[in-house]
């Protein structure tokens, strides 16, 4: 991984034993495209509008978060042949709305999911570097990867892409990239008036690659950011998506929130770097977390439940089960019991367009039915334990606490913070939480003048 983006050194520091205080870094996913969202609160406003968008950003660089993190949406889910609309439906396109983003910030960081199976490197790359010059090096890649023919039909010829092949892409798509953004030399734009030259002796590298995946030939069209290229974001969590990780991302956006299920994932991600050359700081991880706050403990609790219900409801609690079942459940009753038979393992389901995590849903079934069972759990009860459990819940304190031992006995390098209403749901948080995070020396106070978001990061090379 190269650039020659330079990198501010700070002092790292220390507390009373000498030991090193890791930062905390913080991301904020803006809500949508699932059921964490609750699109009916009194407080929601649209998904669509500038507007919407506009609070957010502000907002969240009032928190002095790392980045901003857009989700991606390739086509509408599809629920027993009918557009799934329990969730909100539809949203602009990313970069067009980061690129809205960028003209009314000044610090966050601008991080869009896009795919490396439905697009092509050479525009691509070009559509991230005008993001990441426009923005003066804030822009950030998530990287998806997808091989499913539901999506592909509207991409690909034949629809379908081999799941082996996904990450045999994406490597050779990011290789591609890097290859554009590093052809322009840094200081290429020399633009002397007195000599006329505007390009300087050896600026350009032309571009010749032909591989399994992409023949590209030329030279990229536009020169370096400050921060070099944007900032790579992974969210993989197979062995495949593990090894891509570490080779590739500085960002990995995961789904290990629990706290010892937590420092596994890193232990294993963060050992596998040494063996590529890169050091442990040059990669951050960073889990989806969401959270519920109280005057008390109890308070907390009550809300988290009542904010659960919203955003399970009884229909969510059917569709989430048929999404494991494979089949109709609307028979059953989402305060009963779980259905008895087994999944139907079919290549394709009721639902279309959701990632499938489990890869053996009769096992699963059992062994939800097997704890529902145990602690007298209707169907819509264990959905809201799987699919609307909060990550902390808590007075301002307890959560500022938690993140933070998260972060110092290294289960994270910190948290992507999911609110439940858009666009104000990360606003208690950052007038509440965000100021204890401050006090106890573990979170910036203020961005770094003109820092990228590499830097703002903390990302060495």
């Amino acid at each position: 991984m190269t650039t020659t983006a330079s990198t501010t050194v700070h002092p790292i520091p220390q507390d009373a034993a000498g030991r090193p205080i890791r930062q905390v870094h913080l991301a904020a996913h803006f809500p949508g495209v699932n059921n964490t969202s609750v699109w009916s609160d009194g407080k929601a406003e649209s998904q669509i509008a500038f507007s919407s968008f506009r609070h957010f950003a502000q907002n969240a660089e009032r928190g002095k978060f790392d980045f901003l993190f857009l989700a991606e949406g390739l086509r509408l889910r599809e629920q027993k042949g009918l557009i799934h609309d329990l969730d909100v439906v539809g949203r602009p396109n990313t970069l067009a709305i980061l690129a809205g983003i960028a003209a009314v910030t000044e610090h966050i960081g601008l991080v869009g999911t896009l795919s490396s199976t439905f697009n092509e490197p050479y525009e691509l790359a070009r559509q991230l570097a005008s993001l990441d010059l426009l923005s003066g090096g804030r822009a950030g890649w998530n990287i998806v990867t997808t091989s499913d023919a539901f999506h592909g039909e509207n991409f690909r010829r034949g629809g379908f892409l081999d799941p082996k092949d996904r990450y045999v892409r994406a490597e050779e798509f990011v290789a591609v990239a890097r290859a554009l953004w590093d052809g322009w030399a840094p200081g290429a734009l020399a633009a002397n008036k007195d000599t006329g030259e505007f390009l300087s002796a050896d600026a350009l590298t032309a571009v010749d690659h032909h591989g399994q995946q992409f023949d590209v030939k030329g030279f990229g069209t536009l020169p370096r950011s400050p921060q070099g290229h944007p900032v790579i974001v992974q969210a993989g969590d197979s062995a495949d998506g593990r090894d891509f990780a570490s080779a590739n991302a500085e960002v990995i956006f995961s789904l290990h929130s629990e706290f010892e299920d937590g420092q596994r994932f890193f232990r294993d991600v963060k050992g596998r770097l040494p063996a590529v050359g890169r050091h442990p700081d040059s990669l951050k991880i960073l889990p989806a977390a969401t959270f519920i706050l109280g005057d008390t403990a109890a308070e907390a609790r009550e809300r988290s439940r009542e904010v659960a219900l919203l955003q399970v409801s009884p229909q969510t609690a059917i569709s989430f089960l048929e999404q494991l079942w494979g089949t109709d459940l609307g028979g059953y009753d989402p305060d009963g019991p779980l259905p008895e038979t087994d999944p139907v393992l079919a290549d394709e389901g009721v639902t279309r367009g959701r990632v499938r995590h489990v890869a053996d849903p009769v096992a699963v079934a059992k062994s939800w039915r097997g704890l529902a069972e145990a602690e007298g759990l209707s169907i819509r009860d264990l959905v809201i334990r799987f699919a609307a459990k909060h990550t902390f819940v808590g007075t301002p304190v307890h959560v500022a606490e938690q993140i933070n031992r998260h972060v110092q006995e290294e289960a994270s390098d910190g948290f992507v913070i999911v609110g439940h209403t858009n666009p104000t749901g990360l606003d208690e948080f950052v007038d509440r939480v965000i100021p204890e995070l401050q006090e106890r020396g573990v979170y910036r106070t203020e961005y770094e003048a003109g820092a990228t978001l590499r830097e703002t990061l903390g990302l060495t090379q």
